[in-house]
């Protein structure tokens, strides 16, 4: 959670009743209201993922930067992920690198392709899908 992090507010901190609120909302957001009691182990690897991004949102943070957050999750999993992440539109800015390409059409407003560390094209998922140079560098054409 976002805090002062001195020595003394470190050894003394308490969690008030806006702070129990953020966790209760996070919790709620992220879908594990009803795991909350639960040690991180026992989640599935995708509640996981929803945890570290609810980690993440504790801290207030203007950008989340999310890397490849569906790798080995399930296909609920993986469309309840699209929720979340797309939920956080207006709130937080999110930028997310990923490879599964359906994934990406259901959360993305604009897509950026990058190749050997530059930008190769960027639009809509379409406009990217269609461009001559993505489809050489990626496809063989």
């Amino acid at each position: 959670m976002y805090a002062d992090r001195g020595l003394m507010t470190s050894l003394f901190w308490r969690l008030d009743g806006e702070q129990r609120d953020q966790i209760d909302s996070t919790m709620e957001l992220i879908g594990l209201t009803d795991r909350r009691c639960e040690m991180a182990g026992a989640l599935s690897h995708g509640q996981k993922q929803w945890l570290e991004i609810g980690c993440l949102l504790m801290q207030n943070p203007r950008l989340l930067l999310v890397d490849e957050p569906v790798a080995g999750m399930t296909t609920q999993e993986t469309e309840r992920t699209a929720e979340l992440l797309t939920s956080l539109a207006g709130k937080h800015s999110v930028v997310v690198v990923e490879h599964d390409m359906d994934f990406v059409r259901s959360i993305a407003r604009t897509v950026t392709v990058l190749h050997q560390g530059s930008v190769l094209a960027e639009g809509s998922m379409d406009q990217v899908q269609n461009d001559p140079k993505v489809r050489e560098v990626y496809l063989g054409d």
